[in-house]
């Protein structure tokens, strides 16, 4: 059987790694993209598995170094060489809080250079599906509880907004031109290899090297946390059954407030919570909860989520572990890449 060409816009994200360690164990030929180079091993999942033995399934991987905002027309020829049956594109401006400090960047990066990507990427007939990963936050704080994917609309950031007409443009090449893109919209997501600021392993690392972190707003905000390895598995299945136009949302049926999450992570770790928490004022435009209905997902292609929060933790904290030398030595912080 001829194995299906996939290529990842965004390769160097956290699920983008992941995915192309799925992917590439599925049997595609994968192509991999991201405005910078590969990053560290600690963080590429496809290079970390199997690292101990011959991979023989990075030899179907190959990445390239390409800006959206600048190289368009270098990434366009790079498709049209490529052929992909398959495109998922994880790549996007993110950081909700530093939106409001430059907002034209996350304006530029996921709208305008999208948009000019996707008149492009519409021409291109040899495409069977093309996967946009988005976010809950287009829909805005969830207060009345879980919401399906017909939910309104109602971003409340920068990012958000950004997000939103994005995903509104990508409808409308839809309807107009049969574009074949479908949506994915997943719960917090988590795993080994996520970016150190993330809350999850930002907690691990101060627990490990005692040192404080700010909990914003006392920690009182809902979310469903998801493993990343779950989230993989749904995409998949949404990138060859779903029909063009058509949202899916990823999660767990679970919610836990982000203080009980620390809590939780500090009990596995043995370390005293107020030993390593500060609590600071809530950070401007931050939703209260966002509580995705998963149902369709699950009924649609017999989906189901399989890795526990406790499980996930302490598989993440075997990562931290693992490379502890590593993360003593560069920044926890989140920095922006114009």
């Amino acid at each position: 059987m001829k194995r299906q060409k996939i290529l990842f816009i965004g390769s160097n994200s956290f699920s983008g790694s992941n995915f192309i360690k799925y992917f590439l164990k599925n049997n595609y030929i994968v192509k991999g993209v991201s405005r910078s180079e590969e990053a560290q091993v600690p963080f590429l999942a496809y290079k970390n598995f199997g690292k101990n033995q011959k991979n023989p399934q990075i030899e179907n991987f190959s990445f390239h170094k390409i800006d959206l905002n600048k190289d368009i027309t270098k990434l366009v020829s790079i498709i049209d060489e490529f052929q992909p049956s398959y495109i998922i594109n994880l790549a996007a401006q993110g950081m909700v809080a530093e939106s409001w400090l430059n907002p034209k960047h996350w304006y530029q990066t996921n709208i305008v250079s999208q948009v000019e990507l996707h008149d492009e990427l519409r021409k291109r007939k040899f495409i069977k599906k093309y996967l946009h990963v988005s976010t809950p936050e287009v829909y805005g704080s969830t207060d009345n509880g879980f919401i399906k994917e017909n939910y309104n609309f109602s971003p409340t950031t920068p990012y958000a907004v950004s997000r939103a007409a994005c995903d509104l443009h990508l409808l409308s090449f839809q309807k107009a031109y049969d574009f074949p893109v479908v949506f994915t919209r997943a719960a917090n997501v988590y795993g080994a290899g996520q970016q150190l600021y993330r809350i999850i392993p930002r907690t691990i690392l101060s627990a490990r090297f005692n040192k404080k972190m700010e909990l914003h707003g006392g920690g009182t905000s809902q979310r469903s946390f998801i493993h990343i390895d779950d989230v993989a598995e749904a995409t998949h299945q949404i990138l060859l059954n779903a029909k063009p136009g058509s949202s899916w949302h990823i999660s767990t049926r679970n919610t836990i407030t982000i203080k009980n999450l620390v809590k939780k992570i500090c009990e596995i770790c043995n370390v005293n919570f107020n030993s390593i928490v500060n609590i600071s004022g809530e950070r401007l435009g931050k939703d209260q909860s966002y509580l995705l209905d998963s149902e369709s997902l699950r009924k649609e292609f017999d989906w189901e989520d399989n890795i526990k929060l406790e499980e996930g933790i302490k598989s993440t904290i075997k990562w931290i572990d693992e490379n502890s030398i590593y993360f003593e030595k560069v920044s926890w912080d989140y920095k922006h890449k114009l």
